[in-house]
This record gives C-alpha cells, sequence and structure tokens, in this order.
C-alpha cells in the first residue's frame, strides 16, 4: 500500500469500483463514511477508483502481523498474473482437490493450478515458526519446572534431616502432628511464595520479548498471571508433602537416642 495515493474528492467520474477492510478505513478515512469516497491506485492521471463496500479486516500474508490495508477489486478490473480460488466444502477438501482441479483444466487446459492447500494448512504455515518457538519456550518451561519441584523437595528434605533433634523436642514436649504439619509447610510455602513472585517480576520485566509469541493475549494478563502462579504453587506444595510426612513421623525418643 505504500506509495500510492488516496485521496478525497467531488469528483462523479468513476468508471472503477473496489472494497476496501476496515484497515484501510482507519488509516485513510478515519472517523469517515467511506462508501462513495474515491481513491487513485496509480496516480491522478488514472481513472479514480469508487469505495462501494467496506469489510472486516484479515491477515492474508501473515497472522503473526496486524492486519493491513486491503483494497478488493472486481475480477474484470485487477491486473495480478495470478488469481486465488477459494472452495468451501463440508466434505474432506483433500479429496475435493483433485475434483477442482480437473473441472479448472476442463474450462483452461493450459491454467496452471499450484499451491492446493487448505485453510489449516495456510494457518499452520504462517506459524510455523512461531509454534516452533512456543514449543521450545513450553519444553524449558517445563524442565525449569520440574527442577524447581525438586530443589523445594531437596532444600525440605534436608531441612527436616538437619532438625530432627528440634522436631523431636518439638513432640516430646507435647507438638502435635498438626503443629509439625504446619512448621515444615510454613517454610517451604514461604519459600515457594518467594519463587513465584520473583518469576511474576520477572515475566513482567520480559513482557516485550513474550509480546511476540501472543495472540489476543497480552503478556501482562492479570487473569493469565494469577491462574499460572496459583496452579505452580499448589504443584510445589504437594512437592513439600513427602517431607512433610516425614517430620512428622519421627520418633521422639529414637531420634534423641540416635543425637
Amino acid at each position: 500500500m505504500e506509495g500510492r495515493e488516496f485521496r478525497s474528492t467531488d469528483d462523479d467520474k468513476a468508471p472503477n469500483v473496489a472494497i476496501v477492510n476496515q484497515a484501510f478505513v482507519n488509516r485513510y478515512f478515519p472517523r469517515e463514511n467511506p462508501i462513495g469516497r474515491k481513491f487513485w491506485l496509480n496516480g491522478r492521471d488514472k481513472p479514480a477508483t469508487d469505495i462501494i463496500g467496506e469489510i472486516s479486516s484479515s491477515r492474508t500474508s501473515d497472522l503473526t502481523q496486524e492486519a493491513s490495508p486491503e483494497i478488493y477489486l472486481p475480477l474484470w478490473q485487477a491486473t495480478a498474473f495470478s488469481k486465488h480460488l477459494v472452495v468451501r466444502t463440508t466434505a474432506d477438501p483433500r479429496a475435493l482437490m483433485v475434483a477442482v482441479e480437473r473441472e479448472l483444466h476442463a474450462i483452461d487446459p493450459t491454467a496452471a493450478v499450484e499451491n492446493v492447500k487448505t485453510l489449516e494448512q495456510i494457518r499452520d504455515d504462517s506459524l510455523a515458526s512461531r509454534s516452533f518457538a512456543m514449543r521450545l519456550l513450553i519444553g524449558f518451561s517445563l524442565v525449569g519446572s520440574a527442577l524447581t519441584l525438586v530443589g523445594v523437595y531437596g532444600v525440605l528434605s534436608l531441612s527436616v534431616a538437619s532438625r530432627r533433634r528440634e522436631l523431636a523436642i518439638r513432640t516430646a514436649v507435647g507438638a502435635r502432628r498438626e503443629d509439625i504439619h504446619n512448621l515444615i509447610f510454613g517454610e517451604g510455602f514461604r519459600l515457594i511464595v518467594g519463587g513465584v513472585l520473583a518469576g511474576l517480576a520477572l515475566a513482567i520485566l520480559l513482557s516485550r520479548v513474550l509480546r511476540s509469541f501472543l495472540f489476543e493475549v497480552p503478556p501482562t494478563d492479570p487473569a493469565t498471571l494469577i491462574m499460572v502462579g496459583a496452579l505452580f504453587v499448589g504443584v510445589a506444595l504437594l512437592a513439600c508433602w513427602v517431607p512433610v510426612r516425614r517430620a512428622a513421623r519421627i520418633d521422639p525418643v529414637e531420634a534423641l537416642r540416635y543425637e
């Protein structure tokens, strides 16, 4: 669309017509009714084109980019070398491809039919690089989460092992199993919440990098951040369960005798 002139005029001579999308209207006719307005595709020395309709914006070249201004011309006005035929069917589109090619060659045997794809294939091709990057990030995230959970489990297990005497004394002087549970769980909970808060802060700082991998979702979406944080806290607390049970099962007599 760059380098072309778009101006409104009151000239009534309009041999050509076109339909434009919402992105075109927002750029060249903001806050105006585009129907009936005129523009020139190839300079003022060429006939003007009348806008006769407006449609919603679509992403035809790259689904990861914002919709760009587009002009839709009648077939007899378009000068493009190639044409696109879109066929809608309720059956399997792959089974219909051969029939469509056969009918096109029946009309024009010299017609070259190329790049026959379904809309799903076009979408997947457009998002292939982003999908690979997202899978890679998800893989790293899962590995990092697993290492974090193992770390939480290891820290709490080491804490329980090193505090056997303390826990035995607490039990001997009347501490109940619930008290030991709360003590170890509280220690693990503080560790987990601190890590989650640090991770959320880092995610917000890196939001500009994450923005290119997201679609229709802001990188700092509060609902998403809260849900992921709560999910991680819940899973990490499960990693605390074994050390907590081990701490509650300490026999004070055996622990003190061992010490």
